[in-house]
């Protein structure tokens, strides 16, 4: 199997393979650990056509060619779309979730097996939630439905009762070099940097291989949070909105990575001639709807300009808010460990310096109540609270501990 670095996950996927895999089965994990990586290793392996059950996939036979170029037309993905990036119900102009449920009720037609790869299954709106609940009630004989979640408490219950649970987590630093070395994306000392920063997913690790400005991107925006610390109450607002702004610019350019990794998939036509896959958190022309996972607006889903005067959607602002909390995080972890003089376990060493410079401004206490606070924000981004108001908390109490 291609999965790496998550022997547990793929150990309970073979034993599934060989006792009979069940109709319905849910992957979840933190975004990029190699949820999508894994299901294309179980539809590998349903599709594949080796006489040896327990050599599949074998990786060379007609099936598994298919599978490895995207053109097997007994494999059927779905993945988010549009300014929200999330997976519609679908209608004549969105390919979505009745078009899915319409091709699995096709019989096979290369092998015994249909497999279906839904990616960001927590993306899926209500409607669309409930529209497929019927087919994971009852699939189409030779079906197997794969869904990958990073938040299964975004699906309704009824379509995680309904399906077989395996847990990835965050792989080690080891495994991730291997990952990028086999991809070949990077060189080794590369590889061990982009392996500390993506934090144990091998997804963001080949993203940023792959756009090399995005690093330094990344590098610009935790140096100026360390900065701002020991700044005044205004420039701590100002600058923490320009650094989410920032982080919108970081989240293009991995975008720009992840698809440059997938551009060599070919893409099968599918019905009314729409594609049979689309791109992870592609974006949407300036018409799309821009909803939240329920599939209703958001509260704050009306546009807001940015500093340039450009209507930013609010999916976007939200998206770009989260990956700044999500480099701050990270900075304020590696901060804790400067703090309490364990230097080796900084992710980003090339922060050392700065990280040092700024530890005398906090203590262990403080670090720890920072986390907490990101945490919270990460939650209330999470439930549609605005932006810009949630940053603006944060960048009040980006400040050290009265007394030091």
């Amino acid at each position: 199997m291609r999965t790496r670095g998550q022997p547990v996950a793929v150990a309970a996927i073979r034993a599934m393979l060989g006792s009979g895999i069940p109709h319905a089965v849910l992957l979840t994990g933190p975004s990029g650990v190699g949820k999508t990586t894994l299901a294309g290793d179980i539809a590998a392996a349903l599709l594949c056509t080796a006489p040896e059950v327990g050599s599949r996939p074998c990786r060379e036979c007609r099936g598994c060619r298919m599978v490895e170029h995207g053109n097997h037309p007994d494999l059927h993905r779905l993945a988010p779309t549009g300014a929200g990036s999330v997976i519609p119900i679908g209608g004549r102009d969105v390919r979505g979730v009745r078009d899915l449920v319409a091709n699995l009720a096709y019989l096979p037609i290369e092998g015994g097996q249909r497999v279906a790869i839904v990616e960001a299954a927590h993306r899926m709106t209500e409607d669309a939630q409930s529209a497929f609940l019927k087919t994971l009630e009852e699939p189409p004989a030779f079906t197997t439905i794969v869904l990958c979640a990073d938040e299964e408490e975004q699906l309704l219950p009824t379509i995680r009762s309904r399906c077989v649970r395996v847990r990835l987590g965050p792989i080690g630093v080891r495994d991730l070099e291997l990952v990028l070395a086999e991809q070949g994306v990077a060189d080794p000392p590369t590889s061990a940097r982009l392996a500390r920063l993506a934090e144990g997913r091998p997804g963001l690790a080949i993203s940023y291989a792959r756009a090399p400005g995005a690093v330094l991107l990344r590098g610009e925006i935790a140096r100026t949070l360390l900065d701002l610390l020991g700044a005044g109450l205004t420039a701590r607002l100002v600058g923490v909105r320009e650094l989410a702004a920032r982080a919108a610019e970081l989240n293009r350019a991995l975008d720009a990575g992840a698809a440059e990794a997938s551009a060599t998939k070919p893409v099968r036509a599918g019905p009314k001639g729409r594609s049979q896959t689309s791109a992870p958190g592609s974006a949407a022309g300036p018409a799309a709807v821009v909803a939240d996972a329920s599939g209703t607006t958001s509260p704050d889903s009306e546009s807001a300009p940015d500093e340039k005067g450009v209507r930013i959607p609010a999916a976007e602002r939200r998206r770009g808010a989260l990956a700044f909390l999500e480099v701050w995080r990270s900075v304020i972890r590696d901060l804790g460990l400067v703090v309490v003089g364990d230097q080796a376990a900084v992710r980003d060493l090339d922060l050392v310096d700065d990280l040092q410079a700024s530890s005398s401004r906090l203590d262990a206490v403080s670090v720890g109540a920072a986390l907490r606070r990101i945490d919270t924000a990460a939650e209330r981004l999470e439930g549609n609270v605005s932006p810009e108001l949630v940053l603006d908390v944060l960048a009040i109490a980006w400040t050290p501990p009265a007394g030091r």
